[in-house]
């Protein structure tokens, strides 16, 4: 007798999930709520796929902070080196960018969704679409909304892999929470991130400069600088530098109503010398251009200075403010605008294969879980190597308490 199974989710844990339970022998559908499959994962692919990165396997391991214990065993199995061997198994050669971030060639996701989806027919995986999980029924069956109606599904077992609730739009809306609280699972609340964050700019401000970059800036916050860029929007600013710091900002702001980061405008000039090129030969300039030409500030950074208020006149106390620029960061973007979602399925509710402990045969996989990383390749990453641990869970437990694989 081979086992059914199902996953439900058609995303990249899902369909590393269904890959693994096919290549396991086991007659496996993918059920997901859109039209298509990984819309998502598309989207991801339009700036250049970044599947995952190159760093030492134990410096990735501590991207994932308080969630490491529970996801390294996993992570370990299926590695960055074994991630990009998999690639290029379905014909797509990857490279190491720059910063050390792993691509496809293409660039694209798109190539690699066809060759993938193409390997799981091969496979002989169904895919049953525009079904919405709802829940379990009183009797412990799986419960549908399709196309024409409820619909119930009582599988050998399954791999739940239905996402956060980020870019709802894309199909994962976070809406399986409330099926999961009326089970008694834990489910930690949902939050952004890896997510911009709102700002209370002065109206000429935002009308001004929104879509505006920031470049070659420094933030700090909490002890910590980093380097890179971010983006003026209309309502704050987001951007891969506001990304890296978004867990710590958002919890700040949860606990104290707001948080005060810096930016340092000029952060390959030390203070000393900043002052030198402020206090020489302003002349009649008016002190914007002399922000200018003196000290190479942007107009949209000359704009910023004068956000917190009025500014000095004396060279050291400006060279100060541009180098340590207060920002008043008063509340995250929302969900439906972040890269991530933070919150999830509480890992006390899960035993060590990604099985429910009140479910027994079900499992849970990817970005549901809650763990939450930077991006650079690590939320892949991890999407990847869930979804198959949990699998590879689902195999042996269907073995052992079934007697069926």
């Amino acid at each position: 007798m081979t086992a059914q199974a199902l996953v439900i989710g058609g995303g990249p844990s899902g369909l590393m999930a269904a890959e693994t339970l096919a290549a396991s022998g086991l007659h496996v559908r993918i059920v997901d709520r859109m039209p298509s499959l990984a819309r998502k994962f598309l989207l991801a692919g339009r700036g250049g796929l970044n599947l995952t990165h190159s760093e030492p396997l134990e410096r990735l391991l501590d991207r994932y902070g308080l969630a490491r214990p529970r996801l390294e065993r996993a992570l370990r199995d299926f590695p960055p080196d074994r991630l990009v061997r998999w690639c290029e198994d379905l014909g797509l050669e990857t490279f190491v960018g720059s910063s050390g971030h792993v691509f496809p060639k293409t660039l694209k996701a798109s190539p690699l969704l066809r060759a993938w989806l193409r390997r799981l027919e091969a496979q002989g995986v169904a895919f049953a679409l525009r079904r919405r999980w709802t829940g379990w029924s009183d009797d412990g069956a799986l419960t549908f909304e399709g196309p024409e109606g409820a619909e119930t599904a009582r599988p050998d077992v399954v791999v739940l892999a239905l996402g956060g609730a980020s870019w709802p739009r894309l199909g994962a809306d976070g809406g399986w929470t409330g099926a999961f609280e009326a089970a008694g699972i834990g489910v930690a609340p949902l939050a952004p991130a890896n997510c911009g964050f709102r700002v209370g700019w002065s109206s000429f401000f935002a009308e001004r400069f929104a879509g505006q970059p920031l470049k070659r800036i420094a933030l700090t916050f909490d002890g910590e600088t980093r380097r890179g860029e971010a983006l003026v929007t209309g309502d704050g600013i987001e951007g891969g530098l506001v990304y890296a710091f978004s867990a710590p900002l958002r919890d700040a702001i949860a606990r104290d109503g707001s948080a005060i980061a810096t930016l340092d405008l000029r952060p390959d000039l030390v203070e000393t010398d900043l002052a030198g090129r402020l206090g020489a030969g302003r002349g009649d300039r008016s002190l914007s251009t002399h922000l200018r030409k003196a000290a190479g500030l942007p107009p949209v950074c000359v704009a910023l200075l004068r956000e917190g208020g009025d500014l000095p006149r004396e060279p050291e106390a400006l060279a100060r403010r541009i180098k340590a620029t207060p920002l008043r960061l008063i509340a995250p973007q929302g969900l439906a605008r972040a890269i991530s979602t933070a919150g999830g399925v509480r890992f006390d509710g899960l035993d060590e294969r990604f099985m429910l402990s009140r479910r027994p045969g079900v499992f849970v996989a990817g970005e549901m879980l809650d763990w939450e990383a930077p991006t650079g390749g690590y939320l892949l990453q991890a999407c990847f190597a869930t979804g198959r641990a949990a699998a590879e869970g689902a195999v042996a437990w269907t073995r052992s308490e079934l007697g069926v694989g």
